[in-house]
């Protein structure tokens, strides 16, 4: 513990308050900050006392400006073994390309959840290799909206799907819950695409990466001199989604007041205000997403019992990667794809042996660390398609894998007519079966499937529900 208590972090930044916030975050883990301003001090800083003990690299892109990427190979040439992790507003794959090639472990685009930036700092000093995740990259591309587009076959992952549609074009609350990177915020965005509200209002409120004690004027706003530093009047995100729809991101991390506070604004759809004497009625329709099971808070008094009715008029859960390894070999080239459209990236393809591995990985980090993964490889391939060698921290987890010939080739071939006894099986089930059997062979494009079923969309909607495959979790 004496080692990680004298753990030194060099941060380039010229902006005071982000200093401020980077440096005290740092030190609840430990790290003594060291602040420099300008690329100069930063370079000559490396040969002294201290910059002998550095144990990371922030930089702030802002600080070189274009010349971040010849920073950052300036201090790998001085420092090799040093991570640096890079701070930028710009959430250009072009930048992450040219930084990651450049020497750089992460890129972090800002505002940063003091989280986010935590977990980059750990997994980038971590001595050993990692694992509970690989490094994952922030870098995100434009998530699908619509579900038919959706990369899984797996029956839980498209039960959630079918779920997710037929509650979107309601104005009900809904609770999606699954581990981080599981898609929570694809499949939200997804229904407030398809919902009747979505050209109106739509605000995303991440709890994980706000001060507690910001949250309750966030949702609720608050009149001026409210509280000290209340200089002007703020409208609350449950006000300024009025007509239109609020997701609640973390919502397990809400506060037990404000828990109660929400309850009671759902019930009365009333909105009041901090310092407000009075309140007023409001439209909002309220999607919440948990990285943990909500219902077993609630068991565990942790959590309002009135809330969590109020927002599970439907609940979702999506299923975690490693319960349908089947997709991974669909999501690796779907992602393979869409990174090779990228600027600086070129498409690549991915080998037998290399997509063995990557189902071989239990992948705590979900969908998002797949992409991550798959992301920072193909960066550094330099031939047409990703091998186990350009997965090297896989390779030292899990050792040499070798493809299955056989794997998938007679996954969902079928449908059993027959139960062991020699007895036919009831033709609800077996009409359950072919369902799924069409939604994962047509990838779960709902209009292929009912066209081929040779029934309407509604009609395969309503035997979703009747034949409870909608409640598959």
């Amino acid at each position: 513990m004496a080692d990680e208590e004298q753990r030194m972090l060099m941060l380039i930044d010229d902006e005071p308050a982000q200093s401020r916030l980077i440096s005290a975050l740092a030190a609840r883990e430990g790290w003594r900050t060291l602040i420099v301003n300008d690329t100069e001090t930063a370079i000559a800083t490396l040969g002294t006392r201290e910059g002998m003990q550095l144990s990371a690299i922030i930089l702030d892109q802002w600080v070189p400006g274009d010349d971040a990427c010849q920073l950052i190979a300036e201090l790998k040439s001085r420092r090799p073994a040093i991570p640096i992790l890079m701070l930028t507003t710009s959430a250009s794959p072009l930048l992450a390309v040219e930084a990651m090639r450049a020497g750089a472990t992460d890129y972090l685009i800002k505002p940063v959840s003091p989280d986010r930036l935590m977990q980059a700092l750990r997994s980038a000093t971590r001595v050993e290799a990692p694992r509970d995740e690989l490094q994952p990259l922030t870098e995100k591309f434009d998530a699908t909206l619509d579900f038919e587009s959706m990369i899984g076959t797996a029956p839980t992952f498209r039960a959630a799907l079918a779920k997710a549609a037929k509650a979107a074009r309601g104005h009900g609350s809904i609770l999606i819950d699954g581990e981080t990177g599981t898609g929570k915020e694809m499949v939200l965005r997804a229904m407030q695409s398809a919902s009747p509200r979505a050209k109106m209002s739509f605000r995303i409120i991440n709890l994980g990466g706000i001060p507690t004690n910001s949250v309750e004027s966030m949702l609720f706003g608050h009149e001026k001199g409210a509280f000290p530093g209340a200089f002007d009047r703020q409208i609350g995100a449950l006000e300024h989604c009025d007509g239109g729809t609020l997701v609640i991101d973390e919502i397990d991390r809400l506060d037990s007041t404000l828990q109660e506070r929400l309850a009671e604004m759902m019930q009365t759809s009333q909105v009041r205000p901090i310092g407000a004497r009075h309140s007023f009625k409001v439209d909002t329709r309220i999607l919440a997403a948990s990285n943990v099971p909500v219902a077993d808070l609630v068991k565990r008094k942790q959590f309002n019992s009135a809330l969590y009715d109020l927002l599970s008029v439907t609940h979702i859960r999506l299923p975690a990667l490693r319960e349908r390894t089947g997709d991974i070999s669909a999501l690796a080239r779907y992602f393979l794809a869409t990174i090779g459209e990228q600027p600086g990236l070129r498409p690549l393809g991915i080998t037998d042996s290399a997509l063995a591995l990557l189902a071989a990985y239990d992948w705590p980090g979900n969908v998002r660390q797949l992409q991550a993964v798959l992301f920072r490889a193909a960066v550094f391939c330099e031939g047409d398609a990703l091998t186990t060698e350009d997965l090297p921290q896989l390779s030292e987890l899990l050792g040499e894998i070798r493809p299955d010939s056989t794997q998938g080739s007679h996954e969902g071939v079928g449908v059993m007519l027959y139960t062991e006894d020699g007895n036919l099986r009831p033709l609800e089930e077996i009409e359950a079966d072919i369902i799924r059997l069409a939604i994962g062979h047509y990838r779960g494009r709902m209009t292929e499937v009912a066209r081929r079923l040779g029934i309407g969309r509604s009609t395969l909607y309503r035997k979703l529900s009747d034949l409870g495959i909608d409640d598959a979790a």
